[in-house]
């Protein structure tokens, strides 16, 4: 039996990795939106983290893995509002896949959960961006290139999620 000390560790390590994980996933693609942001794979570890390490350990992981991207790539203006969006993303993907999966299978409970959370994910931005700009119609120019981002990051962890990790023995014993 593991002792408290071992799994809050081994829970923390795993914490990190994600964050790490999340951090290059935003950075290898980049493909800039007009509203100065930019399209990225993100989102699939943010909803793996989420899925793997629950609401407060996922959301850490993926809320400072995602603001550490935008620092490190110089976007350190959305950092602050890339942390919470991204942990909210999180939490809100663990809990839905939870409700859901107790009434649906893991498949369409793990899209309902992304998808969920991508819509978090699109408002967030649409928010803050117009808050930036003082202007709602600025920052609707945002919006496809954040649908495009939706699309691609649940479709990812959703795929990664049930074809890979799925299969993997359970990394973190509770």
């Amino acid at each position: 039996m593991m002792n408290k000390n071992k799994g809050d560790i081994r829970l923390l390590t795993y914490t990190a990795l994600l964050a790490a994980m999340t951090t290059v996933a935003t950075m290898i693609i980049q493909i800039p939106t007009p509203t100065k942001g930019y399209v990225n794979l993100g989102d699939s570890i943010v909803n793996i983290a989420a899925w793997i390490l629950g609401p407060i350990y996922g959301a850490a992981a993926a809320g400072i893995g995602s603001a550490a991207a935008d620092i490190i790539s110089g976007y350190v203006v959305y950092a602050p509002a890339t942390l919470i969006i991204k942990a909210s993303m999180a939490v809100a993907s663990y809990w839905v896949f939870v409700t859901a999966e107790k009434k649906i299978s893991s498949l369409p409970a793990r899209i309902a959960a992304a998808a969920t959370a991508e819509v978090i994910m699109s408002l967030g931005y649409m928010l803050f961006e117009a808050f930036m700009s003082h202007s709602l119609a600025a920052a609707l120019v945002g919006v496809p290139g954040n649908i495009a981002q939706s699309i691609m990051g649940a479709a990812v962890s959703v795929a990664v999620y049930e074809l890979v990790l799925k299969r993997v023995p359970k990394l973190i014993k509770k």
